[in-house]
Order: C-alpha cells, then sequence, then structure tokens
C-alpha cells in the first residue's frame, strides 16, 4: 500500500513543481511591485510569495479542477492586504525612496492597481476578494491612476552635503 501512495506524491510535487516553473516569475514579480521593493532586492516579495507557494502546495488535492494561479494570487492579496494595510509609517517612507513609483501608492491603491491593471483582474472580483464594494474599488484604482500619473514630487535642495527625501 505504502509504494501507491508514494507515486501519489511524486506526481503531486512533480504538478506542482511543474506549475511553479510556470508561474512563480509572474508570481514574485506580482509580490514585488505590491511590496513595492527593488526587483533586486525584494525580501518581502519572495517571503510573501513563498508563504502563498506553501499555501497552494498545502491545498493542492483539494483545487479540484480549480486554476492553482488564481488560488495563489487569491492567498497572495489577502496575505499582503492582511499585513500591509496595518504596517505604515517609517516602512512605507523607505520604499518611496527605493521602490519606484508604486512606492507613493499607499498598499491598499497599489494591491488595487496591482490586481486590476497588472493580474487584470475584473474590478467586480477585485471587490469580493478583498471584501470591499465594487464602487470602492473603482474609487481606490482611480486615485492610485491619478497618484501615477501625476509627476513625483522633486526631492529638497542638499543642506549641508545631505540629501533631504520627501516624507
Amino acid at each position: 500500500m505504502r509504494p501507491r501512495h508514494t507515486s501519489r506524491d511524486d506526481l503531486r510535487a512533480r504538478e506542482f513543481e511543474a506549475y511553479v516553473a510556470g508561474a512563480g516569475g509572474r508570481l514574485l514579480h506580482t509580490a514585488t511591485l505590491l511590496t513595492a521593493e527593488p526587483h533586486a532586492a525584494n525580501p518581502r516579495a519572495r517571503r510573501l510569495l513563498t508563504l502563498a507557494l506553501a499555501h497552494t502546495y498545502a491545498g493542492w488535492d483539494r483545487l479540484h479542477g480549480e486554476d492553482p494561479y488564481d488560488h495563489t494570487r487569491q492567498y497572495l492579496a489577502t496575505r499582503f492586504a492582511g499585513g500591509a494595510w496595518h504596517r505604515r509609517g517609517g516602512l512605507l517612507r523607505l520604499h518611496a525612496r527605493t521602490g519606484g513609483p508604486l512606492a507613493r501608492l499607499t498598499p491598499q491603491e497599489r494591491l488595487v492597481l496591482v490586481l486590476r491593471l497588472h493580474e487584470g483582474v475584473a474590478e467586480e472580483q477585485t471587490a469580493a476578494l478583498l471584501g470591499l464594494p465594487a464602487e470602492r474599488v473603482r474609487s481606490v484604482f482611480n486615485r492610485a491612476m491619478a497618484a501615477m500619473l501625476r509627476p513625483p514630487p522633486k526631492a529638497a535642495p542638499a543642506v549641508g552635503g545631505v540629501e533631504a527625501v520627501p516624507s
């Protein structure tokens, strides 16, 4: 009886490895956009993705025909939302200096923008995923787009050899 169980585990592992090989890069890019970290140094994004993939692997047998990418993306988004919306202040200012244009957005704005534009998730699905009304998702999306289209603030002139960074 053990050999059959082992072959099922091997098949599961091979299927999951193939899934990660195909989807891992895009999911890492999505996680990096969410965390607003630079692509070359993205430890929070990698941890977020690792947790999402571990969750997907744990429920692999229960997916029953569901798209594993959607499952992983959903966990990635809800995990990010659960943690990032509560972190404010210094961490966000640090990323604003290093993480590129998306770092100017709030975590909620980044999440909605990444889901809607990068991942192509419909407004209604985004609203359902985040537990928000569709009107709120639309409002957050419009505010995020306006912020992205606005030119970035200019750095304050150097004082005493030290550059001031806008907060």
